[in-house]
């Protein structure tokens, strides 16, 4: 299985949004997305990530559903990404078609650890850079991913996120990390994928090769 060094978490005001925003990010040149819908009813979810499967597959693009597993399977999307109070990994693993890919959010090298025991496909160690929106959580900056990096005895990908820019993706991988997740920075300007990708080199010779136990 490949994992993409480069994954767009989708933003927007409305769910509505969310699909015009993976829909410029996919002719952009984005290997990967991420739908990130929060607050919304499983029915809707579920309306809003058929639609996001469809904009993905015209493009073969990856698509990831955050947190929703059974919404994961039902649009049959690449994988599932759980955050820290979602349900355990072990438990969605037997749900799940045996090509679905489920990745992890991280804040520590004891929760990479965890995941790691867990058998998850990848790791979102976050926060890169602290946020406005949220300040209870530490940057871990280029010396926390260093440390968890060399810590680390793992093939498992290590993706970085927190307000990551173009200007950071070179430091970043210096320290071991294996890719990056970015949310704000593409956004703004979906052309920086195009940016983003000569950074990481992510061509599909690029990627991480990534082979399931």
């Amino acid at each position: 299985m490949i994992i993409s060094k480069l994954h767009y978490i989708s933003q927007g005001n409305t769910p509505e949004a969310h699909l015009e925003n993976i829909q410029k990010a996919c002719t952009s040149g984005a290997e990967l997305v991420q739908l990130h819908l929060t607050d919304v009813s499983d029915a809707k979810y579920l309306e809003i990530a058929k639609a996001a499967r469809e904009i993905t597959f015209h493009f073969q693009t990856r698509l990831i559903i955050n947190s929703n597993y059974k919404i994961a399977k039902d649009v049959k999307a690449e994988g599932v990404h759980l955050e820290k109070s979602d349900i355990c990994p072990t438990v969605v693993r037997p749900d799940l078609y045996s090509w679905q890919i489920i990745g992890g959010t991280a804040n520590t090298l004891e929760d990479c650890e965890s995941l790691i025991a867990k058998n998850v496909d990848y790791i979102i160690l976050e926060p890169f850079k602290s946020s406005a929106e949220d300040s209870s959580t530490k940057a871990l900056g280029l010396e926390g991913y260093t440390a968890i990096s060399n810590a680390l005895i793992t093939e498992k990908p290590i993706i970085g996120f927190g307000d990551i820019t173009t200007d950071d993706v070179t430091a970043i991988l210096e320290t071991g990390i294996s890719g990056i997740a970015v949310s704000d920075a593409i956004t703004e300007n979906f052309d920086s994928i195009k940016q983003f990708n000569l950074l990481l080199k992510a061509s599909a010779t690029g990627e991480i090769r990534h082979t399931f136990e």
